[in-house]
């Protein structure tokens, strides 16, 4: 389905919705999900759109970018490398100094509570005025 360009001066929110619904498959059932675990977590979650459209969830910084290819959700933590992760839910962008993701293939499912205490972890992390910087910001 083509994505919509009518309503771009919409609030974030409703372009993230209206964007799940025009993916009508797996991918936006699981963005859908995700967002709401998100939400859940962290009731005074910002949602934006960037970055050619999308989804974007901040609290004193970005917690998390939500990304759709073909094959795969990709939730993108900013600081990821600075999270503990011991559920090991962190399976792509696992050497980069700054960033970690989760890629959700069709049919897979995240451990709900322990995405929710990383996204809370992030959200700390953010608030806490410390950002970790990465190896070779400080070379």
């Amino acid at each position: 389905m083509k994505k919509t360009e009518v309503g771009q001066d919409l609030p974030a929110p409703e372009l993230i919705s209206r964007k799940i619904a025009e993916l009508g498959d797996w991918r936006g059932d699981t963005l859908a999900k995700m967002r709401k675990l998100i939400q859940q977590a962290d009731p005074e979650v910002v949602e934006e759109l960037k970055w050619m459209g999308t989804p974007v969830w901040s609290h004193n910084g970005i917690i998390c970018t939500g990304e759709t290819y073909k094959g795969k959700v990709k939730l993108t933590f900013a600081k990821g490398a600075s999270l503990k992760d011991p559920a090991r839910l962190f399976n792509s962008s696992l050497d980069g100094n700054v960033r970690r993701a989760i890629d959700i293939l069709e049919g897979e499912t995240v451990d709900e509570a322990a995405f929710k205490a990383l996204v809370l972890e992030a959200v700390a992390l953010n608030s806490s005025g410390k950002p970790k910087a990465s190896k070779k910001a400080k070379a």
